[in-house]
């Protein structure tokens, strides 16, 4: 294989999403801070996932944080079980709500959380499971679903990296009490930065939107919601009263603009990204490397390659043809591996924790993704797992 460049994302942002840009600001004098694109953006993704609210904001991590000080809010502080393979602000948006997490190891099929540790983690202290879609993978189950269901505990959904995954053809997304999703560069869409917190509850929506600015009653848009705060605080300025602890998590009217320019090709975009995710999967060598994913419903936008066996000559030989031939990776998957490990973490989990989930640390140590978009070839694709199915671990 000749070295090539294959960067974790290609041309995500497209000339016409710029030239969508550049027309927004040819209009004379137009709003750039949040206004109606923003609203614009926040119905259209609504309609195109199934839900009923959508609040846009500044990043995915912004959406976890919002989320958790959301549960926190209605059901107070408690433990929320969570995956050690996730994206930091998963964790630290639990710990900065007063949250304590509790760790779950993952199904090696789906990379999310293995329903039944997490039913055997429930407890009356438990406020809300944060299930993490990684990668584009569906980590939901009947199973999951119908525990969480008897034992009355919110499912929380982390669909930052799962843009159009599905479970019995519903999106991800739409299952749990609030959804997070990221518009980060390298995902399967990008407002350059930008999130978005998904609802179907009312009141849910009205406190997602007064935490995303300030936490000020006047961004509820339910005027009887306000004047219920007005009521209660008549010795307040009605446009100053802030009715939560938060900050700014606001987006911009370019980055909705983005946003609505994206929308429309994105499941186009996706068929193609589950195209080249299966031929990637058929074309490795299964002795050397997982093969056996759970792909109903996944719409990846990497491609995992994960060793079957702790083998660290053939994690190295293959680090090696990856830099050699100029394709961009990850090492550890989502967020870089075992959480557990991280300095963030010390003296909040037990020293050496990180050794009781064996699954998440073979992931950590012997798995890559590596970057899965539109305008990857086929013969690049075949060409890389031949090279990766050459490679000796002796």
């Amino acid at each position: 294989m000749n070295s090539i460049r294959w960067p974790l994302m290609r041309d995500n942002i497209t000339t016409a999403d710029l030239r969508s840009v550049i027309r927004f600001l040819q209009r004379g004098c137009p709003v750039l801070t949040q206004s109606g694109h923003v609203r614009a953006f926040e119905q259209a993704w609504s309609e195109w996932l199934g839900v009923k609210h959508s609040v846009f904001v500044n990043s995915g991590s912004s959406a976890n944080f919002i989320t958790m000080a959301i549960i926190r809010h209605l059901f107070g502080a408690g433990e929320i079980i969570v995956p050690p393979l996730t994206w930091v602000s998963d964790i630290a948006s639990v710990l900065a709500a007063g949250h304590k997490p509790l760790f779950v190891d993952i199904d090696p099929r789906t990379l999310g959380m293995d329903a039944d540790r997490v039913l055997k983690k429930i407890s009356r202290k438990t406020k809300a499971v944060f299930l993490t879609h990684v990668l584009g993978f569906n980590a939901l189950s009947d199973k999951l679903l119908q525990g969480l269901k008897a034992a009355r505990v919110p499912l929380i959904e982390d669909a930052c990296e799962s843009h159009g995954a599905s479970f019995k053809g519903r999106k991800v997304g739409t299952f749990g009490l609030v959804s997070n999703f990221s518009f980060y560069f390298a995902h399967h869409m990008s407002t350059i930065e930008g999130g978005m917190i998904c609802t179907n509850d009312d009141e849910i929506y009205q406190l997602a939107r007064m935490l995303r600015s300030h936490g000020m009653v006047r961004e509820a848009d339910s005027e009887e919601y306000r004047r219920g705060w007005e009521r209660r605080h008549g010795d307040l300025d009605p446009k100053f009263i802030f009715a939560y602890p938060s900050c700014n998590y606001r987006s911009t009217e370019i980055n909705a603009v983005i946003g609505l320019s994206q929308l429309r090709r994105l499941d186009q975009n996706n068929t193609k990204r589950v195209e080249n995710f299966r031929l990637f999967l058929s074309n490795l060598d299964p002795e050397k490397y997982r093969t056996d994913f759970a792909l109903e419903g996944s719409v990846n936008y990497a491609f995992v390659l994960i060793l079957r066996k702790a083998n660290a000559r053939l994690r190295d030989a293959v680090i090696k043809l990856l830099n050699d031939n100029g394709v961009e990776y990850r090492r550890g998957t989502s967020g870089g591996g075992n959480q557990l490990r991280q300095p963030y973490l010390k003296g909040i989990v037990p020293r050496g924790h990180w050794k009781l989930f064996p699954e998440v640390e073979h992931v950590h140590f012997y798995g890559f993704y590596i970057g899965n978009y539109p305008g990857l070839g086929r013969k690049q694709i075949i060409d890389l797992c031949h090279e990766l199915n050459s490679l000796r671990g002796e």
